[in-house]
């Protein structure tokens, strides 16, 4: 008993809203006839066969239409920014990190022996000794590092490092 009206109350609900049950004494029979022209509120573009080209290709690229010489100040801008900051972020690959000295100068040793083209850096941060291989702008550059030292040296992992830029300059100097 209870199914069935309230699967009553949903069919009514549904032929509702599906607009199947039409209104009585409603007022859209008034607006049936309704018109509106919009034409002189719409934004109208010229047509591109009317517009004449007053520059020539070589005109366009190399004249007053160029960016060249915007991006090229962009550019320089960016490059003299980069040049003040002292520092910069990237990775390394860490061979070793430890407070055993010897343990420390022994793998900086085998690194130069097994490793002879690759530039080891030794350093000594209180109170832990640690040596390093690279200087990285992305993770993807020092992966190669790592997996040729990995098998050797397994305790190697790549970290992130702010490395001093070489050509820093003051811009307080200037």
């Amino acid at each position: 008993m209870m199914k069935s009206f309230l699967g009553g109350i949903v069919l009514v609900f549904l032929l509702g809203s599906c607009n199947l049950i039409k209104k009585v004494g409603g007022d859209t029979d008034k607006f049936d006839s309704y018109q509106e022209d919009l034409s002189p509120t719409r934004i109208s573009f010229p047509s591109m066969e009317d517009q004449s080209v007053t520059a020539t290709p070589s005109e366009t690229f190399n004249g007053s239409l160029a960016v060249d010489e915007d991006l090229e100040y962009a550019l320089r801008k960016f490059a003299d920014k980069n040049r003040s900051e002292r520092y910069y972020s990237g990775f390394t690959v860490l061979v070793y990190s430890g407070v055993d000295r010897d343990a420390a100068f022994g793998t900086r040793n085998e690194l130069y022996s097994r490793f002879p083209n690759i530039k080891t850096e030794m350093e000594y941060q209180q109170p832990r000794y640690l040596v390093k291989v690279g200087k990285f702008t992305n993770r993807i550059e020092a992966q190669a590092y790592y997996n040729k030292l990995k098998h050797s040296f397994p305790m190697t992992r790549i970290i992130q490092e702010r490395f001093k830029r070489n050509g820093y300059v003051d811009s307080e100097q200037n």
